[in-house]
């Protein structure tokens, strides 16, 4: 059980820590601009802030209500590290343990400015994907790990 523990902290703590650093990277040099920093022609850097859940839902429900939101959010970040801690597959566990970094990533945001600092944009053309951060590149990554785990282990069984 220490290993498992052990291994959730670590990769958790990793996304965490590098989706805070780059958030506080953008907040500091774009501090106060208004200004778009073109990447590629279909990524940029934009600064925004997010008072909904994923891509801007719900904002009208949340916006004013931070702590209701950073409640909602630990009670399901809880149930997602109890899952990580119990399961028997490395797969699974590295992949909640993500899930787990990025979504306490998000929760320091709303607690501690009551919103969730979003920057990267990516485009085609005059469309634009909703702005998101790493935490949110981590949690999609560990849903897909979580996804190809259960896609093997379906094909697994089937044999």
């Amino acid at each position: 059980m220490l290993k498992r523990v052990s291994i959730v902290a670590t990769i958790a703590a990793f996304a965490l820590l590098v989706d805070q650093a780059t958030k506080w990277l953008v907040l500091t040099k774009l501090a106060g601009q208004a200004r778009v920093i073109e990447i590629t022609n279909f990524l940029n850097i934009v600064v925004g802030f997010n008072t909904g859940v994923s891509f801007g839902m719900f904002g009208g429900i949340f916006e004013g209500r931070p702590l209701l939101l950073v409640l909602l959010t630990l009670g399901i970040t809880l149930s997602i590290l109890i899952w990580a801690l119990k399961t028997h597959t490395a797969g699974e566990r590295s992949a909640l343990a993500l899930i787990v970094g990025g979504s306490l990533g998000n929760v320091i945001d709303r607690w501690r400015q009551g919103a969730v600092t979003d920057f990267i944009d990516f485009h085609w053309g005059d469309w634009h994907w909703p702005t998101f951060n790493g935490a949110d590149v981590f949690i999609v990554a560990g849903a897909l790990m979580m996804f190809a785990q259960a896609l093997r282990s379906e094909r697994t069984e089937g044999q």
